[in-house]
This record gives C-alpha cells, sequence and structure tokens, in this order.
C-alpha cells in the first residue's frame, strides 16, 4: 500500500452556542487542520489538528503538510508508520526549524491520517487494530457546561441537566477571580451532589500563589483534578503546587513532546496525565507517553477538545486511559462521530479512526488552504 497523495485541508466549525471563554481565549469556531491520504489501492486516511480557526495560522500549518512533510512520504509504504514517523520527526532541516508548534501540528494530522489508513486497510476500527479493547466501557466527563462566559445560574442549570443526561464526571474553567471562581464551584458541587467527580481546568492563568491560595479552600469542594494551574512548561512550579495541595495537578495538552510529559513525572509535577494526539506527533507519540504514564502508575485522560474522535479508540485500547472529555463542537463533522450514552463513551465500530469527514461538513466548513 503506497502513499500515492498527501492533500491537506482546513474546516472551520463553529463552537457550541455562539462563543466560549476560559481563562485565556474567547472563540466562535474551531479549526479542524488536516491531512488527507491517498494509497495507490484507492483508501483514503484522513488525520488532523485542533486549531482557534485563525486562518492565516491555519494555512501555516497545510503549507507544511504540503511543502515539508509531504514530499517525505510519496511512493512510501502507508502501513509503515513507525519508520515514516521518524522519517518525519527526525528530519535534520525539519528539526531545525521546530520541534513544536507547526511543524509538530503538521506531523500531528499526517500520522493520524496514516493510522487512519492502515485501520480502514485492516478492515478494523482502530482500537482493534491497538491490540484489541481492555474495557467495557469509557468514562466521559462534560466540559462543555463550565466555561468562564456562562453565567453562574446557567453554569449551575447545565451541570444538573448534564447530571440527569447520565454524565458522571463534569470540569468547570477557572483562572477569572479566586473569589468568583470559589463561589462557582461551592455552586456547582452543592448542585450535583457528592456522587459525580468535579475537575477544574485554569488553562495555565495564574501564578503559584494565587494558586495556592486558591486552592486552600478549593479542596473543601472535593475536586477530582486541577488542570493546567500553571504556565505550561513551568515543571518547578507545577511540583511546588503538587506538594502543597491535597488537589491533583492534571496537564498536557501544551505539551509537544514525550520528553516534556517525562520531565514533569520525573518531577512529581502531575498525578493526571493528559496527552492530545493533535499536539504532540500523533498517536505514535502518544502511544509512548501512555507507556511512560502506565510505567509510573499514573492515569491518563486524554484531552479531547477537539480530538474525541481518535481518543475514544485511544481510551479503549489503553490500560492507561480511565477517563475521556467531551465537547461536542465538531464530532458530527464525522462519519462516526464520538457519542456519549449514559455517561459512557460509545464503542466506535467502523474501520479507521473515526476521521472521515462527512460530505456535508466538507462542503459547508471548508476553507482554503493558501
Amino acid at each position: 500500500m503506497k502513499i500515492k497523495s498527501v492533500r491537506p485541508f482546513i474546516l472551520h466549525v463553529p463552537v457550541t452556542g455562539s462563543q466560549i471563554a476560559d481563562s485565556t481565549h474567547s472563540i466562535s469556531h474551531w479549526g479542524v487542520v488536516g491531512a488527507q491520504i491517498e494509497s495507490d489501492d484507492g483508501l483514503t486516511g484522513y488525520g488532523f489538528t485542533g486549531t482557534h480557526a485563525h486562518l492565516p495560522s491555519d494555512q501555516l500549518i497545510t503549507r507544511c503538510i504540503e511543502t515539508c512533510h509531504a514530499p517525505l512520504l510519496i511512493g512510501e509504504d502507508a502501513g509503515d508508520i513507525n519508520r515514516l514517523w521518524q522519517k518525519l520527526a527526525r528530519n535534520s532541516a525539519l528539526q531545525w526549524v521546530g520541534r513544536a508548534g507547526v511543524v509538530t501540528l503538521s506531523h500531528a494530522a499526517i500520522d493520524l491520517a496514516l493510522w487512519d489508513l492502515k485501520a480502514k486497510a485492516a478492515g478494523q476500527p482502530l482500537w482493534k487494530l491497538l491490540g484489541g479493547q481492555v474495557r467495557d466501557k469509557v468514562r466521559a466527563y462534560n466540559t462543555d457546561i463550565g466555561w468562564l462566559s456562562i453565567t453562574d445560574d446557567k453554569l449551575v442549570e447545565g451541570a444538573q441537566r448534564a447530571v440527569e443526561q447520565g454524565f458522571t464526571g463534569l470540569k468547570i474553567k477557572v483562572g477569572s477571580t479566586v473569589e468568583r471562581d470559589l463561589r462557582r464551584l461551592a455552586s456547582v458541587r452543592k448542585a450535583i451532589g457528592p456522587d459525580v467527580t468535579l475537575a477544574i481546568d485554569g488553562n495555565g492563568k495564574w501564578d503559584l500563589p494565587t494558586c495556592q491560595r486558591f486552592c486552600r479552600v478549593a479542596q473543601e469542594f472535593d475536586v477530582f483534578w486541577f488542570e493546567e494551574p500553571l504556565w505550561h512548561d513551568d515543571v518547578k512550579s507545577h511540583a511546588q503546587l503538587a506538594r502543597a495541595t491535597p488537589i491533583p495537578v492534571a496537564l498536557g495538552e501544551q505539551l509537544y513532546t514525550v520528553d516534556a510529559f517525562s520531565e514533569f513525572i520525573a518531577q512529581q509535577a502531575i498525578a493526571w496525565v493528559q496527552p492530545d494526539v493533535t499536539r504532540l506527533a500523533g498517536l505514535t507519540e502518544v502511544l509512548r507517553v501512555c507507556e511512560t504514564a502506565h510505567a509510573f502508575h499514573l492515569p491518563v485522560a486524554p484531552h479531547a477538545g477537539d480530538m474525541s474522535q481518535v481518543h475514544v479508540h485511544l481510551s479503549y485500547a489503553h490500560s492507561a486511559c480511565e477517563v475521556l472529555e467531551f465537547i461536542p463542537w465538531i464530532k458530527d463533522c464525522f462519519t462516526e462521530p464520538a457519542e456519549v450514552v449514559d455517561g459512557y463513551f460509545r464503542r466506535p465500530e467502523l474501520p479507521g479512526a473515526s476521521t472521515t469527514p462527512t460530505p456535508a461538513a466538507w462542503a459547508q466548513f471548508r476553507q482554503a488552504t493558501g
């Protein structure tokens, strides 16, 4: 199965409602920026990364796919994923200009497209190609109810509604002011009771003293984890916070390499590991992160704000993955959407990685690649 062509694409998909906000940004659309890889036997694989739907920067990624990575792939065996990963990741010219950011996001899209293609060629859903399922269910937690742009009363209403729909886990955003966020946390915990897990996410906004002050009170509300409490690359401060609070620290969606995860783990700065196949160089590297976490008996909760599609397969197939985020922004753009039923992700059944766009999404949301 030889690679015949590699073509980039961009979809800009409206988010739930009209606009959402966390502590660092506000957006109205999500960018699905990807690669479409066709083999010589007529199969097509799709993979993508996720962005804030800023077209000029999205076109940097598609340009990298088209001009830097695609020429390295034409004529190669599409099933030889590990060797192709090495060929792209350790290319000296590309390493020189970036071992993260645009180059890695481009690589992520390509790696996922290759996994999708390989699973389709095998006639299997990706989780089965990865070795088969290790659990009967994948528990979902709902983040879409918890944005900072949601008023306090609507936040509580949304949390109660999610529990009524069967969710046993919720996550709300923090990072505005300590006082406001504690009030919102207390209100949600009171509304949902003690049996639903409740995580919080700061998106890297606060400094260490602010986090410590917040956590001294927040621990009363049985917080499942504090996600991205501090600047994403600050290993030392995360380690200090982890020692100062009983609230588990979670992070990973802004880490681009297995080496970055290894350093947080080595410094005991992380309790929940959250890799993202669209930020690291695809599923190939995320599997290495999962194995590293598993070796240190740390649970994995894949970041799924934009990548539930592949992360559902990963969560069914890898022993370290314990829970998965649900945000429904882009799921209906795919022929096999990531669906939650009674609080659990439905197991995918179609061949591939669940990354094939529907014709309707292709027609409605496609943008110029530059």
